[in-house]
């Protein structure tokens, strides 16, 4: 008959503390992830059909039209179909606006499907090829911020973060930003770092839902970690 094995208070407490945080993440990463890169992603599918209906040139709307249907092929769970329409659509039509939308999906689509590596790939291509839409780099860099933290990369994931609100500060995802830096410190036990996020989060979001929430988060795993 074997004997058990004793656990010593040190190692229970670091056991619930290691359970707590991988469970923690689980929920988190589970929510608020696909709904910063899904809101932009939706943006960029209602632009498509406007720009279908509204151009005047034959070769944006060519783009436009294959570019919404790589679009309905990933919602009818045709996801490789979706991806060879849009690197398409990229690859052919790379002067029109239709083309950034496509890199941006590519990312997104990428990041849902949890094929992070080819995600981060793709969201820095569009970092590299497109400057001027400030909502949708914000949300390429959170994009790269969310894949690495999946990835319990939480030093890359936190840096990802904090340029991500750099890139649109006053945007409408901003405070997400903010929180999602804030969680990644958490994650990688940097409680100071953590602190400093949030004391930025109540000073500019005093009062909010965001703001609570982050409190919350904070003394969760925060004083776990401590």
């Amino acid at each position: 008959m074997q004997s058990k094995v004793k656990l010593t208070k040190r190692q229970i407490k670091e056991d619930k503390f290691t359970t707590f945080m991988l469970n923690a993440k689980d929920r988190l990463l589970d929510t608020w992830q696909y709904w910063v890169i899904g809101i932009v992603a939706v943006i960029l599918i209602v632009a498509a059909g406007s720009y279908y209906v509204s151009s005047q040139s034959e070769k944006t709307q060519e783009a436009a039209s294959r570019y919404s249907r790589a679009v309905m092929e990933y919602r009818n769970g045709q996801t490789q179909l979706a991806l060879i329409g849009l690197e398409q659509v990229v690859d052919e039509y790379g002067g029109t606006d239709i083309a950034e939308q496509a890199r941006f999906m590519l990312g997104a689509m990428n990041f849902e499907e949890r094929n992070y590596a080819e995600a981060i790939e793709q969201f820095q291509n569009y970092l590299d090829k497109y400057k001027q839409n400030k909502l949708n780099r914000a949300a390429a860099y959170a994009g790269i911020a969310a894949a690495h933290e999946n990835q319990g990369n939480y030093e890359e994931a936190a840096a990802h973060f904090e340029q991500a609100f750099d890139a649109y500060p006053r945007g409408p995802l901003a405070g997400d930003y903010m929180m999602g830096a804030m969680r990644s410190y958490l994650l990688m036990g940097d409680i100071e770092k953590a602190r400093t996020k949030l004391d930025q989060i109540n000073a500019e979001f005093a009062g909010t839902g965001l703001a609570n929430r982050a409190e919350r988060l904070f003394t969760e795993m925060g004083t776990s970690a401590s």
